[in-house]
């Protein structure tokens, strides 16, 4: 049904229309499992072609099939025919439908060998020689269910990962919880603690708040809990841990200052998203508050549930819209947000809130921060940032934040989530500024 009526020539058409627009299309595949399932599903294809080598099965027992993937069975991606299938298969998608790379689901699956996951596997060495691949955008999954599947930092130069350690480790730092500060630190500044390792770069590591499984970042501030009675199994499907908060009531509210904390925090996480080091990936409607109504498994779901509707959005959701433009062209504009390598020079200082450069005690004593970025070979480019001061306060209370005296020059108050209406406004540096709970703010150097 995606066709059109040109059949496969309507895909080839969208890609072409994408590039004309200057967006570049990304195919999510899925190599790891087929619909045949167990050895109690059907035989639709390769169960019949050649199950034993299609499938990864027990190797005391080849009736059974090893489940590493959920779905009942594992593709044998180290069979050489197996192999150059997926191989012929991601080459015509480059070649004749011109997508620009891939991502793949359950992405460590591809990696196993017979002894496990090898990041220098058959699958991996075949990408890196072939030089059709090799140039495309290449995103993992990096995990599986199966032994070792949990491979975040373990994919080959020349991968970018979904990182689930951003999304967990931003989701508690807003949420309050306490020593979350040193792994909040990491995460914005790339991962490099993950990534920085065997010529890998920071685009490496792919940031997200939300996806297509999970919360939606709406639901994320709405809900404690997972709220699936709609997919029939009881609620016992979906992940219980979500680390969400609804700040004083489950799901909508008439209450204005649940809804007011509500939408900070998207701001808050949609701000953090796009001024952290790495990849940033927003799930769509994230912009505008789309809600799955605390339902974190919608797979299922073909109901407003899982819908995407972007016609008669409301003033709040329109707020939210505008916000995000603003924040996504910010980072587009200022390379020091978007850095390419961790040996570009940037200059980095985290401050605590009394002006002083955190010190070892620090990061565990509290979680107020301030970051400073500086890049000397950006001075003097019209327009471009060379010196940026981050200020980050989860708690609900208001903190007064000593700005700490660097270089010479004012600051500029350019963006605070507390009141997205105000933009360069200038800030004296002799008094504390008043950084409002649960907000962020940014300057620059005046």
């Amino acid at each position: 049904r995606y066709y059109g009526p040109r059949g496969i020539q309507g895909f080839r058409d969208m890609v072409r229309a994408f590039h004309d627009a200057g967006i570049e299309v990304i195919l999510d595949v899925v190599y790891n499992h087929t619909a045949e399932g167990n050895e109690l599903g059907p035989t639709l294809s390769f169960k019949g072609i050649d199950n034993f080598s299609y499938y990864r099965t027990l190797p005391d027992n080849h009736r059974y099939y090893i489940n590493d993937t959920g779905t009942g069975n594992t593709v044998n991606t180290s069979h050489p025919r197996v192999l150059q299938m997926v191989m012929d298969s991601l080459r015509y998608w480059v070649e004749h439908m011109h997508v620009d790379g891939f991502r793949f689901d359950l992405g460590t699956i591809l990696g196993r060998e017979p002894e496990g996951f090898d990041q220098r596997g058959g699958f991996f060495d075949a990408i890196t020689q072939c030089p059709i691949l090799s140039r495309v955008k290449l995103i993992g999954e990096p995990w599986d269910i199966g032994p070792g599947g949990y491979q975040v930092g373990g994919f080959p130069p020349g991968w970018a990962e979904w990182n689930d350690k951003y999304r967990d480790t931003t989701r508690e730092y807003w949420k309050g919880d306490q020593n979350t500060a040193p792994d909040f630190a990491a995460r914005l500044l790339g991962s490099g603690d993950i990534y920085d390792l065997r010529g890998r770069r920071p685009w490496a590591s792919v940031n997200f708040l939300a996806a297509h499984d999970g919360f939606t970042l709406n639901d994320l501030v709405s809900y404690n809990e997972k709220h699936n009675e709609a997919n029939g199994e009881d609620n016992n499907d979906g992940h219980n841990d979500n680390r969400s908060y609804n700040y004083g009531e489950e799901g909508p509210t008439e209450d204005e200052g649940i809804n007011a904390t509500r939408e900070r925090q998207k701001r808050n996480f949609l701000a953090t998203l796009f001024l952290s080091h790495g990849t940033p990936m927003l799930l769509a409607g994230d912009e505008f508050g789309r809600s799955q109504m605390g339902n974190n498994n919608g797979y299922c779901q073909d109901s407003e549930i899982s819908w995407v509707q972007w016609e008669d959005l409301p003033e709040t959701n329109e707020q939210l819209r505008s916000f995000t433009k603003h924040i996504i062209a910010l980072r587009q504009k200022q390379p020091i947000f978007h850095r390419e390598s961790w040996r570009d020079g940037m200059e980095v200082n985290w401050f605590n809130a009394g002006g002083g450069y955190q010190q070892p005690d620090h990061w565990l004593e509290g979680t107020t921060l301030g970051l400073h970025l500086g890049r000397r070979d950006l001075e003097g480019q019209k327009g471009i940032w060379s010196d940026v001061l981050l200020l980050f306060n989860p708690f609900e209370g208001q903190v007064p934040f000593k700005i700490p005296p660097l270089n010479k020059g004012k600051w500029i108050l350019e963006l605070t989530t507390a009141d997205p209406s105000i933009r360069g406004q200038e800030i004296d540096q002799e008094e504390d500024f008043d950084l409002e709970g649960r907000s962020l703010a940014v300057f620059r150097r005046g």
